[in-house]
């Protein structure tokens, strides 16, 4: 099963991640989790280039960047633990690769984004999508004296097309569950868990 967290910076994905980490093992899972970009050497290499305040980007190779990271992920890790069983666990995917890089950037059309998506991802698809949704001022406040990369760097109107995407992709993806992020983080777990529970029984 291919469990993937998508939402703003600051929407609390890395604390959920560990959450529901913990909880499926105590089911007797076996749970693997990665971020991206990242997860492999090569996705590595790339994560420090996209988010290094001192590199110019342009657009169109900065989505072939996040594409290729995860193209790699995706061979080297996640269809061979898929294979076995594990349950895997994603900090963002393509979603955010068509929020990010085509409403935030527009870099190319949301068409073109998805067949490059379809080919990053080697056909695979999330069997859930967690969205955590935050609103942008929310989201401003819990990450006012974190230390800003490259991504985060971007701008206002760029973050506000971002979470519009997000918003839209929410509307008209099914396998989008979107949760409410700004409330406290226990029960932004219980409801993750109450839909989770659907999936396991």
């Amino acid at each position: 099963m291919l469990i993937t967290f998508e939402g703003i910076d600051g929407s609390g994905k890395s604390t959920q991640i560990s959450y529901l980490k913990d909880k499926l093992i105590q089911k007797g899972y076996r749970v693997e989790v990665f971020r991206e970009p990242g997860g492999t050497d090569i996705s590595e290499m790339i994560r420090s280039m996209l988010l290094n305040p001192e590199v110019d980007i342009d657009p169109v190779t900065e989505l072939l960047l996040f594409s290729s990271a995860r193209s790699q992920l995706i061979a080297e890790k996640v269809l061979p633990l898929l294979n076995q069983d594990v349950m895997v666990i994603l900090d963002r995917f393509y979603d955010s690769t068509t929020a990010y890089q085509g409403y935030g950037r527009k870099s190319l059309p949301i068409e073109q984004i998805t067949q490059v998506n379809k080919t990053a991802s080697h056909g695979l698809e999330p069997d859930i999508t967690f969205y955590l949704r935050l609103t942008l001022e929310e989201a401003a406040e819990r990450t006012k004296h974190v230390l800003k990369d490259r991504m985060e760097q971007s701008g206002d109107s760029f973050f506000k097309r971002v979470f519009d995407g997000f918003e839209k992709l929410a509307e008209i993806t099914p396998r989008f569950k979107t949760i409410n992020s700004a409330q406290e983080p226990h029960q932004t777990h219980a409801d993750i868990m109450k839909i989770m529970d659907d999936f396991l029984t």
